[in-house]
């Protein structure tokens, strides 16, 4: 039987695995080894369901260093690093869209 999980994530192109760090809120990048990144380059990426589901699990047994895990798909550059595809994922890799108080 496939899980509910299973059955809504569809995969359709280089995806890769995204969170908050959980003692600082920062944006992390799961990588093939588990661990985690705050740069986009180290992240694993993956083309199917059934990977994107494996990584999902490293990701949620590992709460204690990031929650919020969720896919994100990307598009691979020419010079092989994945990029986001979409405003929000472009947004939490580039920062905040307005400057804020104390900013120089």
């Amino acid at each position: 039987m496939t899980s509910p999980l299973q059955q809504k994530l569809k995969i359709t192109g280089p995806t890769v695995i995204t969170a908050n760090r959980l003692t600082d809120g920062v944006v992390v990048w799961l990588k093939a080894d588990g661990g985690w990144s705050a740069g986009l380059a180290d992240a694993a990426v993956v083309n199917t369901s059934d990977d994107a589901l494996k990584l999902l699990g490293v990701a949620n047994a590992d709460e204690n260093r990031a929650v919020g895990a969720y896919p994100a798909r990307v598009e691979i550059a020419a010079d092989g690093t994945p990029r986001p595809v979409n405003l929000r994922e472009r947004i939490r890799v580039g920062g905040p869209t307005i400057a804020l108080p104390g900013a120089a």
